[in-house]
């Protein structure tokens, strides 16, 4: 019995530990740095949507303030830098049901430049892409919102994979 609760406490130090030392989370991050500037992601696709930057921006910054111990500061001195700009923001036709589209497809892509400070191996200038399909009966104005929210947030996971968890 006594060998038992050792063990049990000796695993939940060890929790407690990796879990508050700011290296490892239990999202697989592996942190070193203290603060992060996540810059304003700008919309440069020939589509111009007013909501689509606010928004992914927004969504980038709470994914990796959400999933890490980073604070965010705008300033030039910080552990990370990210910034980039939103390159592409098409419907296109994703099915062809008997002449007919069947389904549509709005693809997002955005050019992200991230400068870790700490180990400049981490550095990377990546173009990350998600898509949603819609009906094709249904206009992209009446799904819009719901079809950013969700490619923004498929897109600020994989950016943050890319920085913090590196698959």
């Amino acid at each position: 019995m006594i060998l038992k609760n050792s063990w049990g406490f000796l695993s939940l130090l060890v929790i407690v530990v990796l879990s508050s030392c700011g290296v490892y989370s239990f999202t697989g991050a592996a942190i070193e740095g203290k603060t992060i500037n996540v810059h304003y992601i700008e919309n440069n696709a020939r589509n111009l949507v007013p909501t689509l930057s606010p928004t992914f921006t927004e969504k980038l910054r709470q994914r990796i303030l959400s999933q890490s111990s980073l604070a965010q500061l705008n300033s030039d001195k910080t552990d990370y830098d990210l910034q980039g700009s939103i390159t592409a923001y098409d419907v296109t036709v994703a099915s062809i049901n008997s002449e007919t589209s069947a389904k549509n497809r709005l693809t997002i892509s955005v050019q992200i430049d991230f400068e870790n400070r700490i180990n400049e191996k981490g550095n990377f200038s990546q173009v990350f892409t998600r898509f949603a399909d819609f009906a094709a009966d249904r206009t992209v104005q009446s799904v819009e919102t719901q079809l950013i929210n969700e490619i923004s947030d498929q897109l600020a996971d994989d950016i943050f994979n890319r920085a913090f968890v590196n698959w």
